[in-house]
């Protein structure tokens, strides 16, 4: 596969070592949404999403829809209220009840037989079920199979040594007619160490090609003042359209 050149002049394909050994623990996420450190956290929603939601969504209704690492995205709320049957997995439980509670939707919390110590939390109407758990505990035997899965922010959160464990996750829960939207960022991991990772093109490729079409939607400008305290100069997000060959 050629490489790329990106604004900075490095090749994409070039992926940073720097990154290969960082291990995020559960305890540092938890701390994160402990300490308020979400700034990954999109009040407005993602407007790629907005975007792109007749390609998502390809005229279908009543999707099961997947929102891997979920957080408490407001995305979850939007396409339930379109109809939609909502799925998501976080290992922070704060933030599964910050969902409920800053989208104004009474829930109930129940466990899990399969999977010991994690919690399901429903709101009344029972179109989103929100897992409390590790997302590697979240197999199809548990959860099914989903017409479409959101992965803004999952892919370039989990420890790269972990990614084709997550890629053969993430195809296990696809069904046939499943569309996947994946959002990852560019910047020169020499200057920080993540997270979010960098995802360079080869290894979307690497990681889903050989099951999957896969086609690049998108690339923005997604770098802020937050990233210039990374020290970082620029930050793109790029985003993915995925089918199941």
């Amino acid at each position: 596969m050629e490489n790329s050149l990106d604004t900075s002049g490095r090749e994409e394909g070039e992926d940073s070592v720097s990154q290969h050994g960082r291990v995020v623990t559960e305890e540092e996420w938890l701390k994160k949404w402990q300490l308020r450190n979400i700034g990954f956290h999109i009040e407005q929603g993602h407007p790629l999403l907005k975007k792109y939601l007749d390609i998502f969504l390809n005229g279908r209704n009543g999707l099961k829809i997947f929102f891997p690492l979920c957080g408490k995205a407001v995305e979850m709320k939007w396409l339930a209220d379109l109809g939609h049957h909502i799925v998501g997995v976080e290992i922070s439980e704060s933030a599964l009840k910050e969902f409920f509670t800053e989208q104004n939707l009474a829930y109930s919390e129940e466990t899990v037989p399969e999977i010991p110590g994690a919690k399901l939390l429903k709101n009344t109407s029972g179109n989103i079920s929100l897992y409390c758990c590790s997302i590697y505990d979240l197999t199809s035997t548990v959860a099914g199979k989903f017409d479409a899965i959101w992965d803004r922010g999952s892919l370039v959160a989990i420890n790269p040594c972990d990614r084709e464990r997550y890629a053969n996750l993430m195809l296990s829960l696809m069904n046939w007619r499943c569309c996947c939207l994946l959002v990852t960022v560019s910047y020169d991991p020499n200057k920080y160490k993540g997270p979010p990772f960098y995802v360079p093109d080869s290894e979307v490729k690497r990681l889903f090609g050989q099951r999957c079409d896969i086609k690049q939607l998108e690339k923005i400008d997604g770098f802020t003042e937050r990233h210039r305290t990374w020290g970082l100069d620029y930050l793109w997000e790029v985003m993915y359209i995925l089918l199941l060959k």
